[in-house]
């Protein structure tokens, strides 16, 4: 599975959710899975360690890992062969950041604000992970 496979994943999952502009509710998405996709996830029971709050909106980061890990695991994610692709810290990193800033929706924003600290406001993502996402896209 390539990048844009992965890419084409997470606007699957937006028209799923029926998510049409940022930010994407990954902890609604967690509490409230769509048909054979993952068991509900109470994102109130996770412990203090599980979040990083190193940078502003670390936690939805956070969030969205965990999302990337239960779509994987889920029948939908055996479905679209994730458990070959999403093997390791990157590729987790990477599909949660293509989930909280898909491409339709980072394509959508005038020139101006395709930059981290605008990114960063408007999806609620901390600032490296909207860089990381320009350069994924550049």
């Amino acid at each position: 599975m390539n990048n844009e496979q992965l890419e084409a994943l997470a606007q699957e999952l937006c028209d799923t959710f029926e998510i049409y502009a940022p930010p994407v509710p990954v902890e609604l998405m967690l509490r409230q899975p769509k048909e054979n996709m993952w068991d509900e996830v109470d994102p109130s029971q996770l412990s203090g360690t599980f979040m990083n709050l190193s940078e502003r909106f670390s936690p939805r980061m956070s969030l969205a890992r965990l999302l990337v890990r239960h779509i994987t695991m889920s029948e939908w994610g055996k479905q679209h062969n994730l458990p070959a692709v999403i093997v390791d810290k990157e590729s987790i990193n990477n599909f949660a950041r293509k989930i909280l800033m898909p491409r339709e929706m980072v394509e959508g924003l005038t020139a101006s604000m395709r930059n981290p600290t605008t990114m960063s406001t408007h999806f609620e993502v901390p600032e490296s992970d909207a860089e990381e996402r320009l350069l994924e896209m550049s």
